[in-house]
């Protein structure tokens, strides 16, 4: 498989390509195979979505959840530079 490289992209392009990105929650690269697809015609891949084949041995949090975790272990992100030190 070729990769490419564009460039001088304009900025309303980017903004744009960036913007179906995000709005899709995809990445740049799947975006914009997306995109060139489309334009010539091509029938879209189905993306496979494998996460949900985890929730039953991993489930999911909600969101709730999670800022509720990251609250807990907040004070492990403190870094003490006295405990580095010989």
């Amino acid at each position: 498989m070729k990769s490419i490289t564009i460039h001088k992209l304009e900025d309303d392009l980017e903004r744009a390509i960036m913007q179906r990105a995000k709005r899709n929650r995809t990445s740049l690269n799947k975006t914009i195979k997306s995109l060139l697809r489309s334009s010539l015609g091509l029938s879209q891949e189905t993306p496979i979505d494998h996460k949900k084949d985890f929730d039953d041995l991993f489930g999911s949090w909600t969101k709730e959840e999670a800022e509720a975790f990251n609250q807990s272990i907040k004070e492990l992100d403190q870094f003490n530079q006295a405990d580095w030190q010989r």
